[in-house]
């Protein structure tokens, strides 16, 4: 019989604490389970190796005689009372149960994964949630200003997608069902959308709040007077109060972005003024700025 590393295989050293072998299968059996890893005969390998090195070395008893013994550890009972034939009974009893534990691990660690499933009252199959899966839905920015239906093509299947406007960049929702099938019997996982929103408009959002900047001649800034201004949904009038600085920024409440789940609510929009000087002037318009400079020096 070829000896076999179980150490090797769970990436950890001889003086591990039975809380570093938990966490090192944990780890490794999430990375190779078979769910994750469909029709990946080298993972399926892997997996029923890592599940054997964990049955050794999460019981105490086992670990001590594969450390004494090695390959031939499972027959330290002969050794160690030279040849009686009490071994077999006991320790096969014993490995039925997981190796002293490694099953309630094994069944623990898939819980906490895939939602959880209940072990039979007579010992069967242990029922688990199918795997979940998760998409990225890539949108504009305006397509997410309104509530919209969308079909989508997961995995062969068509789901009418209702989204929600004001849905964020990043964000992700949770569909109930729609993800890999159960295992055992369980129930199916569930699909996980994240948007990834693209913006190509002047506004910058931030929440429910917009933000942009809009040009203000110097004249329509010095002596007042009305422009119109674009927001998200159409363009607006707004009065310039003469004497009107550089950077002064407007609220328009109500003009924002819509807020998430909360119909006909919406965040305000924030515009901040910035005058643009004149690069060319005519000989007359140097003339009367020139006039406005001696009115204005004392």
């Amino acid at each position: 019989m070829e000896f076999i590393d179980y150490y090797k295989i769970l990436e950890i050293d001889k003086k591990a604490t039975d809380d570093a072998v938990k966490k090192a299968y944990r780890k490794l059996a999430r990375k190779y389970h078979p769910d994750l890893n469909p029709e990946n005969k080298e993972a399926e390998k892997k997996f029923k190796e890592i599940n054997e090195a964990n049955e050794v070395l999460s019981n105490a008893e086992n670990r001590k005689k594969y450390d004494k013994y090695g390959k031939d550890w499972k027959n330290a009972e002969q050794y160690e009372r030279a040849g009686q034939q009490q071994y077999g009974g006991g320790n096969r009893g014993q490995q039925a149960n997981g190796g002293g534990g490694s099953e309630n691990d094994f069944t623990d660690f898939f819980e906490s994964m895939f939602g959880g499933g209940a072990r039979s009252r007579g010992g069967g199959q242990v029922k688990y949630k199918g795997q979940d899966y998760q998409t990225e839905l890539h949108l504009d920015l305006k397509d997410v200003y309104t509530t919209h239906q969308r079909t989508l093509t997961v995995n062969g299947r068509n789901i009418r997608l209702t989204i929600p406007a004001g849905v964020k960049n990043g964000q992700v929702i949770k569909i109930k069902g729609y993800g890999g099938e159960g295992v055992n019997g369980g129930p199916k996982g569930d699909l996980d959308i994240k948007f990834s929103l693209a913006n190509h408009t002047a506004f910058k959002r931030d929440e429910e709040n917009l933000y942009s900047t809009v040009d203000l001649d110097l004249y329509t800034a010095i002596l007042g007077g009305e422009i119109t201004v674009d927001t998200f949904d159409g363009k607006v009038k707004l009065k310039v109060s003469p004497g009107t600085q550089n950077g002064t920024k407007v609220k328009l409440k109500g003009k924002g972005f819509p807020v998430y789940k909360k119909e006909g609510v919406f965040g305000d929009l924030y515009i901040t003024y910035q005058i643009t000087i004149p690069t060319v002037l005519s000989e007359k318009e140097k003339e009367l700025f020139m006039e406005l400079q001696k009115l204005r020096t004392p």
